[in-house]
Order: structure tokens, then sequence, then C-alpha cells
């Protein structure tokens, strides 16, 4: 390339043709066809198994229950205190991340979820049951943000980092069924204790995948000086543990809200919550989550949205199966092929996703996936006491997949694309805290809701409903607030931020020269 032309017009080393060829090649950092299938593997993989373990629990829960005797207050805590911990852990090792390098935290996390994977198989006492699920949210607390930080910034923007994104996507609701199929697979025909050991060997291929075809980005971070606001950390990692607690064991507590630990352990978040807002706003000098990132236009009102649909998703899932199972009396295995179509439709529909982004503009897509996020609470919500599979189950799960699969590639693809390189970490924890804290917070209103509505002598069916019209509600405010405040055009090739921010220098000083 000619420098001299580079400096005499900056303009013209970023041209549509120039912008389109680079939104398509393979990323430098894979030099072969090889590496970049080994590396896609590893990323893919990643959001397999945490999807996997996060889903497939809900269906083994009656047989670990039975098998080391949980009692029924504390049958909620297996399954929620994983996401819990993912959740409360993502924005400070977020920003290890961006500290150390996407890669070391990758593979660590990778390492770490094989580990208690492993040693969960072999529980003894639901007590170490959930001592080993709370040890393993660390794992995808590490993993996730750092595999959106290593694609967002392996890829450039254009169709090959849609198409990477949108199968990154798509391999969510297939580890969602997969593990809700090895979990009734498990249950019913061996001992719950394979989900664990299947897991545990998925895990181990993706680690070593990740430890060969992952490239290191160490020598990147060296002279950025980022450093770790543990001010914030100590402050916003207990409150978001507390006001889940609260919100989750709210309805099994013995005297429920009123027991005394519930509105004393609440307040103690709230008041932890104001105190993180204050340091992060006035005092750290580099806060875990700065506040400037949502002066990127829509950024404030998609997260809001985002962690409502979230939410409404991890309702849908929790009481889907549940309904499924207890109210039309499904065996595992029938339930996992009831799922079946969030399966097949999230990689077909990931995949032309991934082909289109960069010819529909993000506003309509997002406008469709809310549609479907109300319908998909909003048929199970109608659903009569003998339905018709394909009107009623088949319709709700292709909606509930176009609404989580579409909703989170547009967004990931539009945060990644908005923030630096620096910020990658941080971008990749927004978007995982939003989707676990949602999901972990609407269900534990949805959960308060069921229980209160039960107690009142309404049936579990009717009950159920009650969760999946407070969804309708949640998804509906969603949708509003995507329709009217977020406008994101086409995911089309173009420059990077570092690019745009080196050009705007450039053009400065060819106008103060002048």
């Amino acid at each position: 390339m000619d420098v001299s032309k580079e400096e005499e017009n900056p303009q013209t080393v970023y041209t549509p043709s120039v912008l389109e060829r680079l939104g398509r090649e393979r990323p430098d950092r894979l030099p072969t066809m090889w590496s970049e299938v080994g590396f896609c593997f590893s990323l893919l993989m990643s959001m397999f198994v945490a999807e996997y373990m996060t889903s497939g629990f809900n269906v083994l829960l009656p047989a670990v229950s039975g098998s080391l005797h949980i009692p029924v207050q504390a049958q909620t805590w297996p399954a929620s205190v994983f996401s819990l911990v993912t959740g409360a852990f993502l924005l400070p090792i977020g920003r290890i991340a961006d500290m150390y390098g996407g890669y070391v935290v990758f593979v660590s996390g990778l390492a770490w979820f094989v580990l208690w994977s492993l040693i969960a198989g072999f529980s003894q006492s639901y007590i170490m049951l959930i001592v080993c699920r709370a040890l393993q949210g660390f794992g995808p607390a590490a993993f996730l943000p750092a595999g959106i930080m290593i694609l967002g910034s392996t890829y450039r923007p254009g169709p090959r980092k849609n198409f990477v994104f949108s199968l990154y996507g798509a391999f969510a609701p297939m580890g969602f069924f997969a593990g809700i199929f090895f979990a009734g697979l498990s249950a019913q025909l061996v001992t719950w204790r394979w989900y664990f050991f299947i897991g545990t060997i998925m895990l181990a291929v993706t680690a070593v995948t990740s430890y060969f075809f992952v490239p290191r980005d160490r020598e990147e971070k060296k002279g950025l000086e980022i450093k770790m606001d543990w001010w914030g950390t100590i402050t916003i990692v207990p409150a978001l543990i507390l006001i889940v607690f609260a919100f989750t064991d709210g309805a099994h507590a013995p005297n429920g809200w009123a027991t005394p630990y519930i509105p004393i352990t609440l307040a103690i978040g709230v008041v932890l919550l104001a105190i993180t807002v204050y340091i992060e706003g006035w005092v750290a000098e580099q806060p875990l989550l700065p506040f400037d990132m949502f002066k990127v236009q829509g950024m404030g009102p998609m997260s809001i949205a985002l962690f409502f649909d979230y939410g409404v998703f991890g309702i849908y899932l929790f009481y889907a199966s549940f309904y499924i199972e207890e109210i039309l009396h499904a065996s595992p295995l029938l339930t996992a092929a009831y799922f079946a179509p969030m399966c097949v439709g999230g990689l077909l529909l990931c995949t032309v996703g991934g082909l289109i982004l960069h010819l529909l503009p993000g506003s309509i897509l997002l406008l469709i996936s809310g549609v479907c996020y109300v319908m998909s609470a909003l048929l199970f919500a109608i659903i009569p006491e003998d339905p018709n599979y394909w009107a009623y189950i088949f319709t709700a799960m292709c909606c509930a997949t176009a609404g989580i699969d579409v909703t989170y590639n547009v967004t990931n693809i539009f945060i990644t694309t908005s923030l630096p390189k620096s910020r990658q970490g941080l971008a990749g924890a927004l978007i995982n805290s939003l989707l676990f804290l949602g999901i972990s917070f609407f269900l534990g209103l949805a959960d308060l809701a069921v229980t209160e509505t039960e107690k009142g002598g309404k049936s579990p069916r009717e009950a159920y409903k009650v969760a999946f019209w407070f969804s309708v509600a949640a998804a509906g405010i969603a949708c509003l607030l995507m329709f009217f405040f977020v406008k994101i055009g086409k995911a089309e090739s173009g420059l990077t931020v570092e690019e745009l921010e080196e050009l705007e220098r450039e053009l400065t000083k060819r106008e103060s020269r002048q």
C-alpha cells in the first residue's frame, strides 16, 4: 500500500469495495482454513456446553432430588445457583479479560468448568451438589465474555463476522436441546450422574481444542494500562447475589416474604447496588461498567429491553418444560422431543440470518423478534387442556427460537462493533450479564407469582399460566422499547472503532495544516 497516498487522503484506504472485501476475508489471526475451523469449533462449543449445563438440570431435578434427598424448599438452588454465580461475576472477570487478554481467561474458564462438572457427577449429598453447581458458575463467567471478546476483536464488521456470530448464537438452542435430551436419557435409562459425565467429556474436548486454536492476545494488552476496579467489584458482586437471592428464595422461605432474612437481604443488596452506582459514576478511575458506553445511541434502552427479553426467555424455558412434563404428563425424553424445534429452527434461523444481516436493518429484525417473544409466551398462556401440538407447542417453540436467536445476534454484533478492542471484554460481560441476571431476576418474580397463586387455591396449571401472562407483559414492554428507542441499521462491512478514530485524527491533522 502506498503510505504517501494514505497520508494524503486517508479516505481512499477505506473505499466501499475495500471494506466489503475485508469484511468477507478470513482474519489475519487465522492464517489457514483449518485454524479458522478449530477456532470456530472452540468458540461455538463453549456456548453449547454453557447452555447444556443450564437447561438440562431442570429435567434432571426430579431424579436428583430423589437420589440425594433434596428438601422441597432447597430444590430450586441446584438449578438457580449456577446462573446466579455466573451473572454476578461476569463484569469483574470481563475486566480481567480486557487486562490480560481473552485467551488465558477463555481457556482457564473452560478448564475450571471441566473440573467442577466432573466433581458434580460424583456428588454424595445435595449440599455438595449445590457447592459444585456454584463453583461451576465461575467457568461460564470467564469463557462467555472472553469468547465474545475474542470473536468481536478477531472479525471485523462484515458478512463473515455476521455469519460466525450467527452460528455462535445458533449453538445456544442446540446446547439447550442437548442438555434436555441427555438429561432425560440419563434420568430414564442410566443415572443422573451421566448427565455431568457427558458434559465433562464435551467440555474437555472444547478446552483442548481451544488451547491449540484460539489466538494468543496477551501481547496486545500490555500497552493499554487497564486496571481492575476493586471497589466496584466488592460492591456489585454481593449486591447482585443478595438481590437475586431475595427474589429467588422469597417464595420458598418459611414465611415467604414475611421471613425476616428476605427483606433484610433485599435491603442490603439494594444499598450495595446504590453504592456501586455511585462508585462507578463518580469514584472509580476505570469503572467496571463505564457510563460513557451508554452514550452510544440506543445502548441504554436496548440494554433494558434485553434484560426484559432474556427474562422472558428464561421464564419460557423453565415453565414450558414443567408444563409439558407435569400438566401434559410427557416423559423426559418426550419433553426433549417437544423442544426439538428450538434446536433445528435455531440452527436454520441463525445460519440463514448470518447471510442476510447485512441486507436488512437491525431495527426491523428486532421488531420481528419482539413479536415472537410475545407470541411464544401468549401461546402457552392460552393453551387448552388437550392442545394440538402443532398449533400451540410447535408454534411457540418456533417463536421462542426466533425471538432469542435474532435478538442475540443483532444486539451482539451491534454492541461489539460499537466498542473498541480495549472494551471487548466489557462488551461480552455486559451481554452475558443481561442474559443471566435477566433470567435469574425474572424467574424469581415468576416463581413468586406462581407460588402465591397456588397458595390462593389455584391448580398448578392455572399457576403456570400466571407466569406466562407475566411473560407476555414483560415481552410487550421490551418490544415497545426496541420499537421506539433503538435504531440499528444493516450489519454491513465498515470501519472498526479504532479505524474511525484514526481516520478522524488524520483528517484533523490535515485540516490543521491547511
